[in-house]
């Protein structure tokens, strides 16, 4: 008897954790919008996939895309903006830092030493879970377009490379030279518990639009 009754029991715990673990996962998966016609009406230009050159640096911090102000005071777990990305259609929130409470949220924004804010043209550097806001994330190819929008400001990213590392590389998050937005996730996307690898895009910048007739 008391041996049906703890069966019952581990049962009953199993399908609670089973329920709670599904519905986490829902929470997170919903968090990004799939609509492909409002992602790919950022910009004419997104289906175009040969190479763009780089923006100066230099362009970028004489030009009015200063440094986000709303951003750039943001505290931890905060939405400060929208990844879009027109081959996927889908739309991200982004929140500032990657605490594992953060990325519960949405995309999480790098807070280092090595990573900027797009108005400064440093490093931007993203993260996602696989399974959750980053799920497809490895249909991207080179060429492909990321517009990063921060306080009014659409930041236009093409692809230059993709691979695949151990999550202990620290050759990933480090400084740029040039207008940088690396999007990081873990890998293999279809592995169950805590991945070994990371999955990495890295793009440049090609394009800004602060709203006004005229684009860097």
């Amino acid at each position: 008897m008391v041996v049906n009754k703890l069966s019952i029991l581990l049962i009953l715990i199993g399908l609670i954790l089973t329920g709670w673990s599904g519905y986490e996962w829902w929470s997170q998966k919903s968090v990004t919008t799939f609509q492909p016609e409002k992602a790919q009406a950022i910009s004419r230009n997104w289906e175009e996939t040969g190479y763009q050159k780089t923006v100066n640096r230099e362009v970028i911090q004489t030009s009015d895309a200063t440094p986000s102000s709303e951003a750039s005071q943001a505290k931890t777990g905060e939405k400060i903006g929208e990844l879009t990305i027109p081959q996927l259609g889908y739309l991200y929130p982004i929140y500032w830092g990657t605490d594992e409470q953060t990325l519960k949220q949405g995309v999480g924004m790098y807070d280092t030493d090595f990573t900027t804010l797009p108005s400064q043209a440093g490093h931007t550097a993203l993260a996602g879970h696989r399974d959750t806001v980053f799920d497809g994330l490895d249909q991207l190819k080179k060429g492909d377009r990321l517009y990063l929008t921060l306080d009014d400001t659409t930041y236009e990213y093409q692809i230059r490379k993709t691979w695949i590392t151990d999550e202990h590389d620290r050759s990933v998050i480090v400084d740029k030279n040039s207008p940088t937005l690396t999007l990081t996730t873990c890998y293999p996307f279809d592995y169950l518990g805590s991945a070994p690898d990371r999955y990495i895009i890295q793009a440049s910048l090609i394009q800004v639009d602060d709203g006004s007739d005229s684009q860097s």
